[in-house]
């Protein structure tokens, strides 16, 4: 017999299997020792009141094993000789992409400008060694895209579950924890979600598709009004670092293109934009990184001085708020992580957080972010480049503020909000260090001024979260992308250029992992669409 379940139980016996199964039996009276096995379907913890409970759904197993998968694994076929298709990126929009296209039949090539998911860690501990960031290969650009060392949460408010069950299906079977698939906000871990990247990898080449690394495209190759290939420079020396020349070729792949280049390839826009390709400004939110001592946030959103407990992981937050017509509120929140620096070339600070699956430092963080809509930032309306040149202004300001490093500029909460210069900082994760700024002189007074009365707000939400025990890192902008490639709502393909279907965030229509992999699939089946109607 097997039955499913909706409970309410203590952290203690959630943690549990054997304390969770003589609960549930004593519950609905059968026999624990006819019990073969419980799964957990759906986790989520509820902290409302002072007594923390979990809510659980769990199947359960009488007299018989689950004959069940954990996970369903999706069939990947040869793919060798069949028609191919150009993928430009190698985030989760186009390692998706890729991987639908070889479900439906066809060949993908993967074009990604950064290096593998293994060599980025050199030039990422590089930043905080020398200083430098190496524009090709940083925390936004190489494989596995802006998440790959950015904490890898993939809690997205899309209501489209059986989409969401999809992507969280790969990514187990391409070595994620099956927790991902109960967890009310699952978490792969940025220690553990590069083996995974690397895995589905290995399916698209072991399928017959490619995947070019250090090929940085170029141009669109367009004839008659439609995307035929791209042409791309690519670095000859693949182990080239920073400080060397590297010398490069021109090269070609042909095919329609899906375009899933990140929300950070300002070169790709510019020359879009260049090229008349349709674009539009887009709305994004810029503000800091908040980062507390994590035990302080166990200790207000658990409601205990004990904090979180033997039981319980490391506590979230959510704020949002409405100051002066635009939205104030916390985004990517990561508990038990770090606060990292993700500047994607010179003259720039860009800051973001990370946790590894643990989530076990010594602080938590969140982005603290403000609304920006195309219409606060000033230029003609029709350039569609605007929002992006306000964030570029804005990461220059915070390098010069940080003595053109990427030493942070960073001010107490506490002061922040009162207009006081902090004579000293806290400790912090951020590894190449922190500077103090008075960030409520410089920051633009339309973010600085909102994100001061959000703070007070959030402050009287939470008592304690307003303090001086947490710090203010400058700058967030990297939120989403500020530009939208414009494209059909039906079919997917850019307005005006034929077998071009822009993908993922860097497209501006969609805002993290899930919701990337979820839109790559959709391009990769419009796309298989069309060449089927095509008969290529």
């Amino acid at each position: 017999m097997i039955s499913e379940y909706q409970v309410r139980v203590l952290p203690r016996i959630a943690a549990d299997t054997r304390q969770l199964t003589q609960w549930l039996a004593g519950e609905y009276g059968f026999d624990a020792a006819r019990c073969r096995h419980v799964r957990i379907l759906r986790r989520s913890i509820d902290a409302r009141q002072r007594t923390i409970y979990v809510n659980l759904k769990v199947r359960v197993y009488i007299d018989e094993q689950p004959a069940d998968e954990a996970f369903r694994p999706a069939v990947y076929p040869d793919v060798s000789n069949r028609p191919q298709v150009v993928v430009v990126g190698a985030g989760p929009g186009g390692l998706f992409a890729a991987l639908r296209l070889i479900e439906l039949g066809l060949r993908p090539v993967v074009v990604e400008r950064g290096k593998d998911v293994h060599a980025r860690k050199r030039d990422l501990a590089l930043i905080a060694r020398s200083q430098q960031v190496d524009p090709e290969s940083n925390y936004c650009f190489g494989e596995g895209g802006a998440g790959a060392y950015s904490d890898g949460k993939l809690y997205t408010r899309s209501k489209k579950r059986g989409s969401v069950d999809k992507i969280l299906n790969v990514f187990c079977q391409h070595g994620a924890s099956t927790a991902i698939l109960a967890d009310a906000h699952p978490h792969i871990g940025t220690d553990r979600l590069p083996l995974v990247i690397e895995n589905m990898r290995n399916t698209i080449l072991r399928s017959g598709g490619e995947v070019y690394f250090q090929t940085r495209m170029t141009r669109l190759l367009i004839r008659d009004g439609k995307a035929v290939g791209i042409e791309a420079v690519r670095n000859a020396d693949q182990s080239s670092s920073l400080s060397q020349e590297k010398p490069t070729s021109v090269v070609a792949f042909y095919g329609p293109v899906i375009l899933a280049t990140g929300h950070s390839a300002r070169d790709v826009y510019r020359y879009l934009a260049d090229s008349g390709v349709a674009l539009e400004p887009k709305g994004i939110a810029v503000g800091v990184r908040l980062e507390h001592p994590s035990r302080l946030i166990d200790q207000i959103q658990y409601h205990s001085r004990d904090g979180r407990g033997p039981y319980l992981p490391a506590a979230e937050y959510s704020f949002v708020t409405q100051v002066g017509g635009r939205g104030v509120y916390s985004f990517c929140m990561c508990p038990g992580g770090f606060v990292i620096p993700a500047a994607t070339g010179s003259e720039q600070i860009v800051v973001n957080g990370m946790s590894p699956a643990s989530r076990g430092t010594a602080w938590s963080n969140s982005g603290m972010v403000v609304e920006v809509r195309p219409d606060d930032v000033p230029g003609p309306e029709a350039d569609a480049l605007r929002v992006m040149r306000f964030q570029q202004q804005l990461e220059r300001l915070c390098w010069l503020q940080g003595n053109r490093r990427q030493t942070a500029p960073a001010q107490r909460m506490a002061d922040f909000v009162n207009g006081r210069l902090s004579s000293d900082l806290p400790p912090s994760s951020y590894a190449p260090g922190l500077i103090a700024s008075p960030l409520h002189f410089w920051l633009p007074p339309a973010v600085g001024h909102r994100l001061q009365e959000g703070f007070k707000v959030f402050g009287r939400q939470a008592h304690g979260f307003l303090t001086n025990e947490a710090v203010l890192i400058a700058v967030e902008t990297r939120t989403s992308s500020p530009v939208r490639i414009v494209r059909h709502p039906a079919t997917l393909q850019h307005v005006g250029v034929a077998g071009l279907f822009p993908c993922g965030e860097g497209a501006g229509y969609a805002g993290g992992i899930v919701s990337a992999a979820i839109d790559g699939e959709r391009c990769a089946e419009q796309c298989a669409a069309l060449m089927l109607s095509s008969g290529s």
